[in-house]
């Protein structure tokens, strides 16, 4: 069965992301991001799903789970900020702080995209946000305000979304886990 572990980077979103993926019938457990790598692989998961937070200083060992864990892994916000990170990429300090909502422009579905559509209608932060992707990874999605909303890893299944599908405010929200616990599934 598959299964993911979410891991808390004490954003105030970690437990919506943990129910929206257990109300699509899948295994789920929302688990402390200082486990270390052996503990989080003993747990045996499908996938990994890196939280948004506060500060990239909160997030314990992610940065070494997106680059040791051999499995997909979804970061949202600040996990798709330290996921960017982990690779080389660069965050800065956006323009436009706080939640809003944020028309996102789907430039490559991908398998993480597929089905959302050209264009939908988001929940935010842009407090922080993706600079300049790392190598080996590409622009999934953009935004009037941001380049980098959406990428992949070109050869792992490794992916980040600057907003929040966990919130009812975003679109196509489910869709976007659906895809992810498809590509769980297939590991």
């Amino acid at each position: 069965m598959t299964s993911i572990l979410v891991i808390n980077n004490y954003g105030q979103f970690a437990h919506l992301i943990n129910r929206a993926v257990r109300d699509l019938g899948t295994r789920c457990e929302l688990v402390r991001n200082t486990l270390s790598v052996e503990e989080v692989q003993a747990r045996d998961p499908s996938g990994l799903i890196l939280s948004g937070g506060p500060a990239m200083e909160r997030t314990g060992n992610c940065k070494q789970y997106a680059k040791e864990v051999q499995l997909p892994i979804l970061g949202i916000c600040l996990g798709h900020q330290l996921v960017a990170e982990a690779f080389g990429g660069s965050v800065r300090k956006g323009t436009f702080g706080g939640y809003a909502s944020v028309t996102v422009e789907i430039c490559d579905p991908d398998d993480i995209l597929v089905g959302m559509g050209p264009r939908i209608k988001t929940w935010a932060s842009h407090a922080d946000e993706v600079s300049r992707l790392p190598d080996r990874f590409v622009r999934l999605a953009r935004s009037e305000i941001c380049e980098v909303e959406a990428m992949r890893h070109v050869d792992k299944p490794i992916y980040g979304v600057q907003w929040h599908p966990e919130v009812a405010h975003t679109e196509a929200g489910d869709t976007l886990f659906k895809n992810f616990i498809e590509l769980c599934a297939r590991r």
